[in-house]
C-alpha cells in the first residue's frame, strides 16, 4: 500500500459531554471519544475499527461503552461462510418479482434500512475548530525527528503501492442491461386434457429456474467467445451447484435477476473522488436522492440534508486511495455503490474497502421503493461483493455492518447476518454473537471475553513512544514533552494512546499545536 510515505494525522478531542442519542432519544445520554482525521491510511482505519472506532465523514469516534445510554458493539460477518436465511431469500424473491413483472409489494417495509452508522445516533463533527493548515500536508515537507528509532510495526503493517491502468473498468458490479417488454395480459388458465402420462420419447420435464440458469450460462459462454464482458453481478459458475450442497448467495442473487426483465438493475462501484468522471457526473443526482431520503425517512429539514451536508457526511473521507499487489483490483478506500434502475439512481451504498473487510458506512434510497427492503438487499449484495474481492485478496474476508445495538430492538437486525462476531469492549477480541446475546439480555453493557484474567493485549505501555506531529516535525511524545517543558497534556495523550492501542499510537501522528 502506501508504505512509509503516507501518514495518518489526527486531532484528539477527548470524551465530550453527553449529547442526544438517536436510538433511545435520551437528550444527554450518548457519550463518546472523538478525533478529527485530516488524512488516514486504510490500514490504520482497519486497526481502529478493530478497537471499536467508527468514522462519520472525517470525524472518527468511539462510544464510551460503560457510560453511554445505548452501547454500540462493532459487528462483523464472516462473508465466506454466510448463507442467506429464509427472510433473505424472501427479499431476493420479492426483488425478482419486481424485476420481471414490476410488482411492488403493498404495505410498509418491515425491514430496518441497512444503515451501519445512523446519522442521528453518532456525532457528526467535532466541537473544536480544526486547524486547516494541517490538512493534507506534503509528505516531503514533514521531517522525521531522529531522537528515537522508527516505531514498531511501521514497515510490516503497510504494503507497497502499485500503478493502476487508467482504463480501470467503470463498474465492477453490474446486472443485466437488456430488457424486453412484458405483456400486460395473460391467457386464462384452462383445464388440462386427459392423457396417458409422460411421453417416454421426450426428455423429462425440468424446473423453470434450471432452464433459466442454463440459458444464462449459454449466453455467458457466447459473450466470452465473442470477446464481450459479462454483465452479471458475480460470474455464474461454470458448473452448477451440486444437488447435495446448499445454494450459494450468488446463486440466489443470479436467480433474482431474471431473463427478459421489465425493469433493469445495474450496480456501479464508483470511487469517492471528485477527480473521477463517473462520480462527478452522478454527483448531483446522488445528492438529490440523499436529500429526498433524509426528509422522507428521517424527517430532516431541507437545511439538514443540503448538498454541503451530503458532501461532508458521505463524500468527505479521510481514507486515501491505495493499491497493493495482493489487494483487490479496485484498490482500497471509500466508494459509492450506485444502484441504477432503468437509468436512474434509486439507492446508494457507501462503503469502505479495507485490507481485511468491506465496511458498510451508510445506505440511502428512493422512498418510493421502500417496500422492496433495499437496505437488506444492498447488504446481501455487499456480502457477495466482499466474497468477490476475497478471490483477489485472500485476507479480505469480512463484512463489517457497523455497530450492533442490542438495547435498541430496531437495530438487532444486523445479528441476522450470520455467522457474525461482536467485539469485546474490554479485550478487543472477537466473540461469536450467539455467545454474547445472553449477557446482553441481562445488561446493556457486557464484557464478552470469558477469561477474567484477559486484558487489552495492545495497550500502550510507554506513552513516550506515541508519535506526535509538532511544527511539521514527527517525533515521539518523549521528545515533544522535552521541547514543551511544563506541558500539561500528558493525561490527554495517555488517554488517546490507550484508546487507539499500541500499534496505532506508534504509527498515527497526533497533531499538537
Amino acid at each position: 500500500m502506501a508504505g512509509n510515505k503516507s501518514y495518518t494525522i489526527v486531532e484528539y478531542f477527548g470524551g465530550d459531554d453527553g449529547y442526544r442519542c438517536g436510538y433511545c432519544k435520551n437528550e444527554k445520554g450518548n457519550f463518546s471519544h472523538g478525533m478529527w482525521s485530516h488524512t488516514m491510511t486504510v490500514q490504520d482505519y482497519q486497526d481502529l475499527i478493530d478497537r471499536g472506532w467508527r468514522r462519520s465523514g472525517k470525524y472518527v469516534y468511539k462510544p464510551i461503552m460503560n457510560k453511554t445510554c445505548c452501547p454500540q458493539y462493532t459487528i462483523r460477518c464472516h462473508a465466506l461462510k454466510f448463507q442467506p436465511s429464509k427472510s433473505h431469500k424472501k427479499i431476493l424473491k420479492k426483488m425478482s418479482k419486481f424485476f420481471s413483472k414490476g410488482e411492488l409489494p403493498t404495505g410498509q417495509d418491515d425491514e430496518e434500512p441497512m444503515e451501519s452508522m445512523c446519522e442521528e445516533a453518532g456525532p457528526r463533527e467535532p466541537k473544536k475548530v480544526c486547524h486547516p493548515e494541517v490538512e493534507c500536508p506534503a509528505i516531503t515537507e514533514i521531517q522525521k525527528d531522529v531522537v528515537d528509532a522508527k516505531p514498531a510495526g511501521s514497515e510490516t503493517s503497510r504494503k507497497d503501492p502499485v500503478s493502476v491502468p487508467d482504463g480501470r473498468p467503470a463498474a465492477t458490479e453490474t446486472s443485466r442491461k437488456d430488457s424486453v417488454s412484458v405483456p400486460d395480459g395473460r391467457p386464462a388458465a384452462t383445464a388440462p386434457k386427459p392423457g396417458v402420462g409422460a411421453d417416454p420419447n421426450r426428455p423429462p420435464c425440468r424446473k423453470a429456474k434450471d432452464l433459466r440458469k442454463e440459458r444464462r450460462l449459454q449466453k455467458e459462454q457466447m459473450r466470452q467467445q465473442a470477446g464481450g464482458v459479462s454483465s452479471n453481478v458475480t460470474p455464474t459458475p461454470a458448473t452448477p451447484t451440486p444437488t447435495n450442497q446448499p445454494k450459494s448467495l450468488e446463486d440466489f442473487i443470479n436467480e433474482s435477476l431474471t431473463d427478459n426483465p421489465l425493469h433493469c438493475l445495474e450496480v456501479r462501484l464508483v470511487p469517492v473522488s471528485f477527480e473521477d468522471p463517473q462520480f462527478t457526473a452522478s454527483y448531483e443526482q446522488s445528492a438529490a436522492l440523499y436529500a429526498r431520503y433524509q426528509m422522507a425517512v428521517h424527517g430532516d429539514a431541507p437545511s439538514e440534508c443540503n448538498e454541503s451536508e451530503f458532501r461532508r457526511f458521505l463524500c468527505d473521507s479521510p481514507l486515501e486511495a491505495e493499491f497493493s499487489p495482493d489487494g483487490p483490483e479496485v484498490g482500497y478506500g471509500s466508494f459509492h455503490q450506485q444502484y441504477w434502475l432503468d437509468g436512474r439512481i434509486v439507492a446508494v451504498g457507501v462503503i469502505d474497502i479495507l485490507p481485511n473487510c468491506v465496511s458498510s458506512v451508510y445506505l440511502y434510497y428512493h422512498p418510493e421503493f421502500a417496500s422492496l427492503s433495499l437496505g437488506s438487499y444492498s447488504a446481501l449484495r455487499e456480502i457477495a461483493f466482499t466474497r468477490q474481492l476475497q478471490k483477489q485478496s485472500p485476507k479480505l474476508c469480512y463484512y463489517y455492518l457497523g455497530f450492533y445495538i442490542h438495547s435498541c430492538p430496531k437495530m438487532r437486525y444486523k445479528g441476522q447476518y450470520q455467522p457474525s462476531d461482536l467485539l469485546c469492549p474490554e479485550t478487543y477480541v472477537w466473540v461469536p454473537i450467539e455467545q454474547c446475546l445472553p449477557s446482553l439480555e441481562n445488561s446493556r453493557y457486557a464484557r464478552f471475553n470469558q477469561d477474567p484474567d484477559a486484558g487489552d493485549s495492545r495497550v500502550l505501555k510507554d506513552v513516550g513512544r506515541t508519535l506526535v506531529l509538532y511544527r511539521r516535525t514527527v517525533m515521539p511524545y518523549a521528545a515533544y514533552s522535552c521541547k514543551r517543558k511544563g506541558s500539561s497534556d500528558q493525561t490527554e495523550v495517555e488517554q488517546y494512546a490507550n484508546l487507539v492501542g499500541q500499534v496505532c499510537a506508534e504509527r498515527i501522528l497526533l497533531y499538537r499545536a
